[in-house]
């Protein structure tokens, strides 16, 4: 008997729901409006439409990916963030809304930057960040970068696929390592959102992360500030005098961080909760005052 999309779709939700996955309504209609190649809005529209052969065993093979655990992003290739879309594949994170409380505060320091100011998303991954920055600041321009090329090609359809070529550019570089002054320039915020889970506890990460993501973007070191302590003391040197690095940083890092910026000269530092009341960004600046302040929550920051 034919079948029309919203047969698939029941179909599917109704295995995702015993299958425990949480969000199984919202994931059923991505999964099957993405077989499909539709928008949500094609997909709402067509519901009622009978099938072409064949479809039921392409959702069939995609589910069968979704019920063994592998991230819906990877399956379906997109992700939403930042109210902007963004290509994934398996050599870059999945974004995640912790990851937007990062986006949020550049975006309110960048607004007060004047028109050619520069940003820098290191260890970019997708380019998520940075994109959405870019997005959203139209006088700024931004640099990706990151050190897999994997992940390069992927920003740069990104850049593409949200029409900012005129304003964001890619580069292959080492976070570990001296910035390459001649190839980047200076820059009047620098943000990232580094590798920063502790080497042993990958192993704990829950299976979809760890058998799925790629662990050189997830591995931060022994105490997972490996790359927060070398970011902040080489990448300094072309951060601008009253430029500024933004921080994510996981459970209770903040402190530590925040320490790290108070070594390397930063006397101005802003530490951002999320809606839990988890401090998941961390500000250092140079104040010409000379004193060290620190801020919480600043709804905008100048």
């Amino acid at each position: 008997m034919p079948k029309t999309y919203n047969d698939i779709f029941i179909k599917v939700r109704r295995e995702l729901k015993a299958a425990e996955i949480e969000g199984y309504g919202l994931e059923a209609r991505l999964l099957v409006s993405s077989a499909a190649d539709k928008t949500r809005e094609e997909f709402a529209r067509d519901m009622k439409l009978y099938v072409n052969k064949g479809f039921e065993e392409k959702v069939d093979a995609l589910l069968s990916r979704r019920l063994a655990g592998e991230p819906l992003a990877y399956i379906i290739g997109s992700w939403e963030f930042y109210g902007i879309p963004i290509e994934v594949t398996r050599d870059v994170l999945i974004p995640r809304i912790d990851t937007e409380i990062l986006v949020s505060q550049a975006i309110a320091m960048a607004k007060w930057l004047p028109a050619g100011s520069r940003v820098l998303d290191l260890c970019c991954g997708s380019g998520c960040v940075g994109l959405a920055i870019a997005k959203n600041v139209p006088q700024v321009k931004v640099v990706l970068a990151d050190i897999s090329p994997e992940a390069m090609k992927v920003s740069r359809a990104n850049v593409v696929l949200n029409k900012l070529t005129g304003r964001v550019t890619c580069a292959i570089v080492d976070a570990r390592r001296s910035p390459p002054y001649s190839l980047l320039g200076e820059f009047d915020l620098i943000v990232s959102n580094p590798p920063y889970i502790p080497t042993d506890d990958i192993s704990w990460l829950d299976d979809t992360v760890r058998n799925h993501e790629p662990i050189l973007a997830l591995d931060g070191g022994a105490d997972g500030l490996d790359f927060y302590r070398v970011i902040v003391a080489e990448w300094k040197k072309i951060l601008k005098p009253e430029g500024a690095f933004l921080f994510e940083v996981g459970i209770d890092q903040a402190a530590d961080v925040a320490d790290v910026l108070i070594q390397n000269g930063m006397n101005r530092i802003i530490r951002c909760r999320d809606t839990l009341g988890i401090e998941r960004v961390v500000v250092g600046q140079f104040d010409k005052a000379g004193e060290v302040t620190r801020v919480s929550n600043p709804e905008q920051t100048r």
